[in-house]
């Protein structure tokens, strides 16, 4: 059970860190029926930007625009997004993905030619750091701008990792002929995933009717209701495992009976009623549960530990979108589960216990 709950969290928390890390969990753009990557433009100094900042779960805003493109080399073609940043970026996620190089430092006056690629688009397009990169705008008229490589990104993620390129905010500015003050939108970022809800619903408030407001689950729902049938699974595998461990227990008690007919038949003898007599097993019954729940936490968090710190199993980040198998070893899971199994598990042993009044003194002395 803990091993499961840990790699099923684990695995969600691993998943969600890195959509929010693309998108953070709010964005803020202009109200467009529009949905492609082409953001009508909004002005970067905005009134609700002070009151947002102030929300009890506010962690950081920044700006950013994005433009579909595509990058030609000699042999191949291949299409793109260009997600501009600001000077304000936090580079948090992508200092932890960079597999390769350096990113880029945005520049208010004059935009850096630097762009970060990922490690997905690099291999197939065979490029490299340091090298240039040629990219067309399809619009009116077509336009073309020539980068350099400054540093290459993996997140696992191949939706993401397959369209996205790290360039300085300023490129689309010119590319969309805005001013300075022209960006594609906002990005908040929250101190806590829990109350991501709400917090849109206050943010969506603050902005007013120009502007919309879209929580990263709202941005990615296929991402997110997948992750959210894993909860199912995490059920599925507890109550089977608590069947099971039941089970056990139950047949553990009939055994311990069924060897101690004669000395059930000798106390009831000399006195001893069925409750007390109950009892005596029912105790002999919670001292073995609790010592196999000590085993049990002892291999169950040791494995989670050990995967933890050294990574030990791994997976195919293609299929997986990791390269190790994650591990969110909690330790209120831990205590729940074990006050869990340990209730479910005792009251199941009240019934057994009471199968010692129906045993006669005279046959269990003669029980072998």
């Amino acid at each position: 059970m803990i091993v499961s709950i840990s790699i099923v969290t684990g695995f969600q928390h691993e998943i969600r860190d890195k959509i929010i890390g693309f998108g953070s969990h709010i964005q803020i753009a202009h109200i467009d029926l529009n949905n492609s990557y082409e953001t009508a433009p909004v002005y970067r100094h905005q009134e609700f930007i002070k009151p947002i900042k102030s929300l009890p779960d506010f962690n950081h805003i920044q700006v950013f625009a994005t433009k579909a493109g595509i990058i030609r080399t000699k042999t191949d073609m291949e299409a793109i997004v260009l997600k501009g940043i600001g000077t304000d970026f936090n580079w948090t996620f992508f200092n932890t993905k960079l597999t390769k190089g350096h990113k880029i430092i945005p520049n208010d006056s004059v935009p850096t030619d630097e762009v970060l690629i990922s490690k997905f688009t690099a291999d197939k397009l065979r490029l490299d750091t340091g090298q240039k990169l040629i990219v067309y705008f399809i619009q009116e008229p077509v336009r073309v701008r020539s980068f350099i490589i400054s540093g290459i990104y993996e997140t696992g993620l191949e939706e993401f990792d397959k369209i996205y390129m790290i360039c300085d905010l300023g490129h689309i500015q010119k590319l969309n002929d805005w001013s300075k003050t022209m960006v594609g939108g906002f990005e908040i970022q929250l101190k806590q995933f829990d109350h991501l809800d709400e917090n849109t619903e206050r943010v969506n408030y603050l902005t007013g009717y120009e502007y919309e407001a879209k929580s990263i689950k709202e941005i990615n729902p296929n991402l997110f209701d997948w992750l959210d049938l894993l909860d199912v699974n995490v059920i599925v595998i507890i109550g089977l495992l608590l069947v099971v461990s039941v089970i056990n227990m139950v047949t553990a008690l009939l055994i311990l009976i069924l060897e101690r007919t004669h000395m059930i038949g000798l106390l009831k003898t000399f006195g001893s009623g069925n409750i007390a007599i109950g009892k005596i097993f029912f105790h002999v019954s919670a001292r073995l549960l609790f010592n196999g729940l000590v085993i049990g936490n002892v291999i169950g968090i040791g494995l989670c530990l050990l995967q933890q710190y050294t990574q030990l199993f791994t997976l195919d980040q293609a299929n997986y979108y990791m390269s190790s198998v994650p591990v969110n070893l909690r330790w209120q899971d831990v205590l729940l589960l074990n006050a869990g199994t340990f209730t479910i598990c005792l009251l199941c042993m009240i019934l057994p216990s009471l199968y010692v009044s129906r045993i006669s003194p005279l046959k269990s002395i003669r029980f072998e």
